[in-house]
């Protein structure tokens, strides 16, 4: 079965929740509200199989002007197993080199799937005043990325991973 890689558009939002919603259950994901998803449409992609149905997403949040994050990046189950994810990982990371960004960040149970792609497991600080500022931001994704205590609960033990893009300015 084919499927296409798209951007995102305010008609898909029900299908990423309806993706999305069953592994929130699972606690793979976090759950949204769908006016969440409607706020962050443009940083959707979407798969649309030949029914039109939306079998795969993932997003990419803009975090800094050199960092973004990979969020809710989902398969549905009868997709797994077929490349679908990593063409929709490959596709976001191409998304974030157009934008000119040097990091991409993500949190994640499957440390595999993200190692494959020339992530690795986050150890590095964050600059003193880069953190600083990513501290005033309400976004539970720069709270994880910054490994704030209040989001312990939250992470579930994922791990915190991130790529390189370009070298540094």
């Amino acid at each position: 079965m084919s499927t296409t890689i798209r951007p995102a558009l305010p008609a898909d939002v029900r299908g990423i929740n309806r993706l999305v919603e069953p592994m929130t259950h699972t606690g793979v994901l976090l759950g949204k509200d769908l006016v969440s998803y409607y706020e962050a449409v443009q940083e959707f992609l979407v798969a649309i199989d030949e029914a039109g149905e939306v079998v795969g997403c993932g997003a990419l949040h803009v975090m800094w002007e050199d960092l973004a994050e990979v969020r809710t990046l989902a398969v549905h189950e009868d997709h797994l197993r077929t490349g679908l994810g990593h063409r929709l990982l490959d596709s976001l990371l191409e998304r974030a080199l157009q934008l000119g960004l040097q990091r991409v960040f993500c949190l994640t149970f499957e440390v595999d799937f993200f190692v494959r792609h020339g992530f690795e497991v986050m150890s590095e600080a964050v600059e003193p005043d880069l953190y600083n500022q990513l501290l005033r931001s309400p976004d539970e994704g720069i709270a994880e990325f910054l490994d704030l205590a209040r989001v312990k609960p939250n992470t579930l033990g994922n791990t915190r991973m991130i790529k390189a893009l370009l070298p540094p300015r």
